[in-house]
C-alpha cells in the first residue's frame, strides 16, 4: 500500500486508525496527498510533535479505500478541500478542519482541544 512521504507515523488501514484512537487520548490525523495544500500541514505537524508530547500525530493517504474512516466522518461531510485534518480526544472527534492550516491555526486547536 502506498504511504505519504512524511516523517509522521502513517495510518494505512481502518484497523490501524481504530487502534490509534483507542490507544491514545489525543490524536491528530492529517488525511491528504503530497500536494500544495497538504504538505505544509504535514510539515507543521512534524515540527509540533516535539512540543506536544501528549498528542500522537499521524498522516493517512486520502486516495485509499481505507481512508473512508476519515472521509465518511459526519464532521468532514461538507469538506471540499484537502487535507481533511481531524483532532480526536478519547476516540471522539473534537475538531475537524479542511484545506491548508498554518502553525498558528493548528496550535490554537491543539491548545483548545488537548
Amino acid at each position: 500500500m502506498a504511504t505519504l512521504f512524511t516523517n509522521l507515523d502513517h495510518l494505512e488501514t481502518a484497523s490501524q486508525f481504530k487502534e490509534a484512537i483507542e490507544n491514545n487520548e489525543n490524536v491528530m490525523i492529517c488525511c491528504g496527498r503530497m500536494g500544495p495544500m497538504c504538505v505544509p500541514v504535514y510539515a507543521e505537524m512534524e515540527n509540533l510533535k516535539g512540543e506536544y508530547n501528549n498528542v500522537k500525530f499521524y498522516d493517512m493517504l486520502f486516495d485509499t479505500p481505507e481512508a473512508h474512516v476519515i472521509r465518511n466522518l459526519p464532521e468532514c461531510s461538507s469538506f471540499m478541500g484537502l487535507p481533511f485534518t481531524v483532532y480526536l480526544k478519547n476516540g471522539k472527534v473534537a475538531k475537524a478542519t479542511s484545506s491548508i492550516q498554518s502553525k498558528d491555526q493548528i496550535t490554537a486547536i491543539l491548545k483548545e482541544q488537548f
